[in-house]
């Protein structure tokens, strides 16, 4: 699994001209399940999010969590992070999981936060053609993997 994670002021999600998911300060976390991706790695992951300090304390430093600035993390689904532009110009998406596997995995994700973590979450919805409205703060763009 990958989860592109971006620190935002604000963030939203709108499906059909609706918003379905909008967080205030915290983390927009891009999600990406590829093929063998279960359970263990997104328990891993929501633990990293959860966890990672790159909030900004009095001194400027990364020494915050979500915890500790009171955030939120909107979840998206991103298969497009499996994306191999190797070759030619179109990318291929073979190492991305089918979605009748990610899907599952996406929601086991949030629910991880939510549950074990004690994150509020909002979520965009799998599969659906999203528009998302990010404002990276800092920026602050991390990368995390969990084979």
């Amino acid at each position: 699994m990958r989860v592109l994670l971006q620190r935002v002021s604000r963030a939203s999600v709108t499906v059909d001209g609706e918003i379905v998911g909008q967080i205030g300060a915290g983390f927009v976390a891009l999600v990406g399940v590829g093929h063998g991706d279960g359970e263990e790695q997104a328990a891993w992951l929501a633990r990293k999010v959860a966890g990672l300090r790159v909030f900004e304390d009095a001194e400027g430093k990364f020494n915050l969590s979500l915890h500790d600035v009171g955030g939120s993390v909107l979840v998206v689904s991103q298969f497009t992070l499996y994306a191999d532009a190797s070759r030619g110009r179109r990318p291929a998406f073979t190492d991305a999981a089918p979605p009748e596997i990610a899907e599952p995995l996406v929601e086991r994700f949030a629910q991880f936060l939510r549950e074990e973590h004690n994150v509020p979450v909002e979520m965009g919805v799998f599969g659906a053609h999203m528009l998302v409205e990010i404002h990276n703060d800092g920026p602050v763009t991390i990368l995390l993997e969990r084979d």
